[in-house]
Protein backbone atom coordinates (compact mmCIF):
# COMPACT_ATOMS: atom_id res chain seq x y z
CA UNK A 1 0.00 0.00 0.00
CA UNK A 2 1.03 3.25 -0.83
CA UNK A 3 2.32 5.70 1.88
CA UNK A 4 0.50 8.99 2.80
CA UNK A 5 3.37 10.76 1.04
CA UNK A 6 3.50 9.37 -2.06
CA UNK A 7 -0.79 9.39 -2.69
CA UNK A 8 -2.45 11.42 -4.45
CA UNK A 9 -4.62 14.30 -2.93
CA UNK A 10 -7.69 16.41 -3.47
CA UNK A 11 -7.66 20.16 -3.98
CA UNK A 12 -8.83 20.59 -0.72
CA UNK A 13 -5.91 18.44 0.71
CA UNK A 14 -3.42 19.95 -1.27
CA UNK A 15 -2.72 18.47 -5.02
CA UNK A 16 -4.91 17.32 -7.61
CA UNK A 17 -5.43 13.69 -8.71
CA UNK A 18 -3.34 13.44 -11.78
CA UNK A 19 0.17 13.97 -11.34
CA UNK A 20 1.53 14.23 -15.33
CA UNK A 21 2.80 17.90 -15.84
CA UNK A 22 2.20 19.45 -12.35
CA UNK A 23 4.23 22.78 -11.68
CA UNK A 24 4.73 24.55 -8.10
CA UNK A 25 5.22 28.08 -7.87
CA UNK A 26 8.93 28.62 -5.96
CA UNK A 27 9.38 32.45 -6.83
CA UNK A 28 7.42 35.38 -7.26
CA UNK A 29 7.59 38.14 -9.68
CA UNK A 30 9.28 40.35 -7.33
CA UNK A 31 11.79 37.87 -5.95
CA UNK A 32 12.50 37.17 -9.95
CA UNK A 33 12.86 40.80 -10.78
CA UNK A 34 15.47 41.60 -7.92
CA UNK A 35 17.67 38.61 -8.95
CA UNK A 36 17.53 40.07 -12.56
CA UNK A 37 18.42 43.19 -11.27
CA UNK A 38 21.31 41.60 -9.13
CA UNK A 39 22.17 39.80 -12.30
CA UNK A 40 22.58 42.50 -14.86
CA UNK A 41 24.14 45.20 -11.90
CA UNK A 42 26.81 42.12 -10.78
CA UNK A 43 27.67 41.64 -14.10
CA UNK A 44 28.11 45.74 -15.44
CA UNK A 45 29.89 45.94 -11.99
CA UNK A 46 32.43 43.17 -12.98
CA UNK A 47 32.55 43.97 -16.33
CA UNK A 48 33.37 48.20 -15.99
CA UNK A 49 35.68 47.46 -12.52
CA UNK A 50 38.01 44.73 -13.39
CA UNK A 51 39.57 46.63 -16.26
CA UNK A 52 40.75 49.45 -13.20
CA UNK A 53 42.69 45.78 -11.79
CA UNK A 54 44.13 44.83 -14.92
CA UNK A 55 45.07 47.55 -17.02
CA UNK A 56 47.91 46.26 -18.32
CA UNK A 57 46.04 43.62 -20.70
CA UNK A 58 44.83 44.12 -24.06
CA UNK A 59 41.14 42.97 -22.66
CA UNK A 60 40.96 44.96 -20.04
CA UNK A 61 41.95 48.40 -22.90
CA UNK A 62 39.68 46.63 -25.06
CA UNK A 63 36.74 45.86 -22.94
CA UNK A 64 36.95 49.50 -21.82
CA UNK A 65 36.87 51.16 -24.98
CA UNK A 66 33.30 48.86 -25.29
CA UNK A 67 32.11 51.69 -22.57
CA UNK A 68 33.71 54.82 -23.99
CA UNK A 69 37.45 54.41 -22.18
CA UNK A 70 37.65 54.15 -18.71
CA UNK A 71 35.30 56.98 -17.62
CA UNK A 72 33.15 55.01 -19.36
CA UNK A 73 33.75 52.45 -17.60
CA UNK A 74 34.12 54.35 -14.12
CA UNK A 75 30.11 55.60 -15.51
CA UNK A 76 28.72 52.12 -16.14
CA UNK A 77 30.58 51.32 -12.55
CA UNK A 78 28.19 53.88 -10.83
CA UNK A 79 25.37 52.98 -12.53
CA UNK A 80 25.60 49.57 -11.98
CA UNK A 81 26.51 49.98 -8.50
CA UNK A 82 23.61 51.96 -7.53
CA UNK A 83 21.28 49.20 -9.11
CA UNK A 84 22.65 46.94 -6.97
CA UNK A 85 22.29 49.20 -4.28
CA UNK A 86 18.33 49.95 -5.18
CA UNK A 87 17.84 45.79 -4.96
CA UNK A 88 19.60 45.52 -2.08
CA UNK A 89 17.44 47.91 0.26
CA UNK A 90 14.24 46.77 -1.82
CA UNK A 91 15.28 43.20 -0.65
CA UNK A 92 15.59 44.43 3.21
CA UNK A 93 11.77 46.49 2.35
CA UNK A 94 10.51 42.84 1.85
CA UNK A 95 12.38 41.43 4.42
CA UNK A 96 10.97 43.77 6.70
CA UNK A 97 7.51 43.71 5.26
CA UNK A 98 6.53 39.65 5.48
CA UNK A 99 8.15 40.15 9.43
CA UNK A 100 5.19 42.75 9.73
CA UNK A 101 2.94 40.70 7.87
CA UNK A 102 3.88 37.40 10.01
CA UNK A 103 3.71 39.20 13.15
CA UNK A 104 7.72 38.70 13.55
CA UNK A 105 10.46 38.64 12.22
CA UNK A 106 11.86 36.14 13.92
CA UNK A 107 9.48 33.64 11.59
CA UNK A 108 11.40 35.59 8.75
CA UNK A 109 15.23 35.05 10.13
CA UNK A 110 14.72 30.92 11.36
CA UNK A 111 12.64 28.36 10.47
CA UNK A 112 12.65 25.85 6.67
CA UNK A 113 11.68 29.41 4.88
CA UNK A 114 14.75 31.51 6.17
CA UNK A 115 17.99 31.51 4.31
CA UNK A 116 19.60 32.44 7.51
CA UNK A 117 22.16 29.37 7.92
CA UNK A 118 20.85 26.97 10.43
CA UNK A 119 21.89 23.87 12.44
CA UNK A 120 20.73 21.77 10.46
CA UNK A 121 22.58 23.12 7.59
CA UNK A 122 25.94 22.16 9.27
CA UNK A 123 24.45 18.55 9.54
CA UNK A 124 23.79 18.26 5.96
CA UNK A 125 27.07 19.54 5.01
CA UNK A 126 28.22 16.65 7.20
CA UNK A 127 25.80 14.28 5.37
CA UNK A 128 26.75 15.47 2.11
CA UNK A 129 30.38 14.90 2.21
CA UNK A 130 29.81 11.13 3.56
CA UNK A 131 27.00 10.85 1.12
CA UNK A 132 29.67 11.94 -1.81
CA UNK A 133 32.30 8.95 -0.10
CA UNK A 134 29.71 6.78 -0.52
CA UNK A 135 29.38 6.26 3.49
CA UNK A 136 25.46 7.27 3.61
CA UNK A 137 22.50 8.68 1.89
CA UNK A 138 22.02 11.61 0.32
CA UNK A 139 20.55 13.92 3.19
CA UNK A 140 17.21 15.81 2.71
CA UNK A 141 16.77 18.97 1.99
CA UNK A 142 14.05 21.90 2.83
CA UNK A 143 13.13 25.11 0.84
CA UNK A 144 16.75 25.91 1.22
CA UNK A 145 20.04 23.75 0.43
CA UNK A 146 22.80 24.64 2.76
CA UNK A 147 25.22 26.33 -0.30
CA UNK A 148 21.78 28.44 -1.45
CA UNK A 149 22.12 29.92 1.71
CA UNK A 150 26.25 30.48 1.03
CA UNK A 151 25.57 31.98 -2.31
CA UNK A 152 23.12 34.16 -0.22
CA UNK A 153 25.36 35.23 2.60
CA UNK A 154 28.22 35.91 0.66
CA UNK A 155 26.37 38.60 -1.31
CA UNK A 156 24.62 39.50 1.91
CA UNK A 157 27.93 40.16 3.18
CA UNK A 158 29.79 41.72 0.33
CA UNK A 159 27.08 44.59 0.34
CA UNK A 160 28.41 45.64 3.11
CA UNK A 161 32.16 45.33 2.55
CA UNK A 162 31.59 46.06 -1.00
CA UNK A 163 29.55 49.07 -0.96
CA UNK A 164 31.05 50.39 2.00
CA UNK A 165 34.22 50.54 0.56
CA UNK A 166 32.71 51.83 -2.92
CA UNK A 167 31.28 54.62 -1.42
CA UNK A 168 33.90 55.75 0.69
CA UNK A 169 36.04 55.97 -3.28
CA UNK A 170 32.76 56.99 -5.26
CA UNK A 171 32.66 60.13 -2.55
CA UNK A 172 36.46 60.52 -1.34
CA UNK A 173 36.67 64.45 -2.23
CA UNK A 174 33.54 64.75 -0.03
CA UNK A 175 35.24 62.86 2.76
CA UNK A 176 38.79 63.61 2.29
CA UNK A 177 38.68 66.61 4.86
CA UNK A 178 36.91 63.83 7.15
CA UNK A 179 39.02 60.52 6.87
CA UNK A 180 42.59 59.59 7.06
CA UNK A 181 44.16 59.31 3.74
CA UNK A 182 45.09 55.54 4.78
CA UNK A 183 41.32 54.85 4.91
CA UNK A 184 41.04 55.50 0.92
CA UNK A 185 43.68 53.10 0.52
CA UNK A 186 42.40 50.80 2.45
CA UNK A 187 39.25 51.14 1.13
CA UNK A 188 40.79 50.81 -2.59
CA UNK A 189 42.93 47.41 -1.73
CA UNK A 190 39.48 45.83 0.09
CA UNK A 191 37.00 47.23 -2.94
CA UNK A 192 39.18 45.61 -5.28
CA UNK A 193 39.76 42.20 -3.81
CA UNK A 194 36.47 41.53 -2.49
CA UNK A 195 35.24 42.13 -5.63
CA UNK A 196 37.64 39.94 -7.81
CA UNK A 197 36.84 36.75 -4.77
CA UNK A 198 32.71 37.72 -5.59
CA UNK A 199 33.36 37.93 -9.41
CA UNK A 200 35.68 34.28 -9.25
CA UNK A 201 32.81 32.90 -6.35
CA UNK A 202 29.74 33.97 -8.25
CA UNK A 203 31.33 32.94 -11.72
CA UNK A 204 32.78 29.57 -10.91
CA UNK A 205 31.02 28.09 -8.06
CA UNK A 206 27.47 29.71 -8.04
CA UNK A 207 26.90 28.99 -11.75
CA UNK A 208 27.87 25.33 -10.85
CA UNK A 209 25.40 25.02 -8.51
CA UNK A 210 22.97 27.11 -9.97
CA UNK A 211 23.25 25.68 -13.54
CA UNK A 212 25.78 23.31 -14.18
CA UNK A 213 25.55 20.22 -12.38
CA UNK A 214 24.23 17.53 -14.10
CA UNK A 215 20.84 17.24 -12.82
CA UNK A 216 20.64 21.27 -13.91
CA UNK A 217 22.79 21.52 -16.64
CA UNK A 218 22.80 23.44 -19.18
CA UNK A 219 20.72 25.73 -16.98
CA UNK A 220 18.33 25.31 -13.87
CA UNK A 221 15.34 27.88 -15.67
CA UNK A 222 13.35 28.06 -11.96
CA UNK A 223 14.87 31.59 -11.05
CA UNK A 224 13.58 32.92 -14.46
CA UNK A 225 10.20 30.93 -14.68
CA UNK A 226 9.40 31.02 -11.16
CA UNK A 227 8.09 27.70 -11.44
CA UNK A 228 9.59 24.10 -10.72
CA UNK A 229 8.26 20.88 -11.82
CA UNK A 230 6.62 18.34 -8.99
CA UNK A 231 9.56 15.98 -9.95
CA UNK A 232 11.85 18.61 -8.87
CA UNK A 233 10.18 19.40 -5.80
CA UNK A 234 9.91 15.85 -4.61
CA UNK A 235 13.19 14.70 -5.61
CA UNK A 236 15.25 17.86 -4.72
CA UNK A 237 12.91 19.62 -1.74
CA UNK A 238 11.53 16.20 0.06
CA UNK A 239 11.03 18.27 3.31
CA UNK A 240 10.00 20.70 1.81
CA UNK A 241 7.59 18.80 -0.36
CA UNK A 242 6.37 16.85 2.32
CA UNK A 243 5.60 19.93 5.12
CA UNK A 244 3.45 21.77 2.62
CA UNK A 245 1.52 18.51 1.81
CA UNK A 246 0.98 17.63 5.16
CA UNK A 247 0.13 21.37 6.14
CA UNK A 248 -2.53 21.17 2.69
CA UNK A 249 -0.38 24.22 1.19
CA UNK A 250 0.40 22.58 -2.50
CA UNK A 251 -2.90 23.52 -3.93
CA UNK A 252 -1.95 27.07 -3.38
CA UNK A 253 0.83 27.52 -4.80
CA UNK A 254 -0.13 25.49 -7.64
CA UNK A 255 0.78 26.73 -11.35
CA UNK A 256 0.53 26.73 -14.96
CA UNK A 257 3.64 25.01 -16.87
CA UNK A 258 5.93 27.48 -17.61
CA UNK A 259 5.23 28.63 -21.54
CA UNK A 260 7.30 28.83 -24.31
CA UNK A 261 7.88 32.48 -24.54
CA UNK A 262 9.36 32.41 -20.77
CA UNK A 263 11.70 29.55 -21.68
CA UNK A 264 12.82 31.33 -24.10
CA UNK A 265 13.60 34.56 -22.43
CA UNK A 266 15.37 32.83 -19.51
CA UNK A 267 17.42 30.94 -22.20
CA UNK A 268 18.32 33.95 -23.31
CA UNK A 269 19.07 36.28 -20.64
CA UNK A 270 20.73 33.35 -18.08
CA UNK A 271 22.52 31.64 -21.47
CA UNK A 272 23.87 35.57 -22.09
CA UNK A 273 25.00 36.10 -17.90
CA UNK A 274 26.50 32.16 -17.98
CA UNK A 275 28.59 33.00 -21.27
CA UNK A 276 29.64 36.37 -20.24
CA UNK A 277 30.40 35.31 -16.68
CA UNK A 278 32.56 32.10 -18.22
CA UNK A 279 34.53 34.66 -20.48
CA UNK A 280 35.27 37.33 -17.19
CA UNK A 281 37.21 34.18 -15.73
CA UNK A 282 39.29 33.57 -17.87
CA UNK A 283 40.14 37.30 -18.43
CA UNK A 284 40.60 37.12 -14.78
CA UNK A 285 42.97 33.94 -15.35
CA UNK A 286 44.57 35.03 -18.22
CA UNK A 287 45.41 38.47 -16.53
CA UNK A 288 46.40 36.99 -12.91
CA UNK A 289 49.11 34.58 -14.85
CA UNK A 290 50.46 37.35 -16.76
CA UNK A 291 50.93 39.32 -14.20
Amino acid sequence: MPSSASMPLDRAGAAPQSMAGRYYRRFGLFERVQHGGMMFAFIGCALSGLPLLFPYTGWARTVAGLMGGFEGAALVHRVSATLMAAVFFAHILQFLWRGLATGSLLSVLWGPNSLVPQWKDVLDIRDHLKYFLGKGPRPQFDRYTYWEKFDYMAVFWGMFIIGGSGLILWFAEELSPWLPGWVFNIATLVHGHEALLAVGFIFTIHFFNGHLRPEKFPMDMVIFTGRLSEHELREERPLEFERLRREGRLAAIEATPPSAGALAFGRLIGGTALVLGLVTVVLILYGLLTG
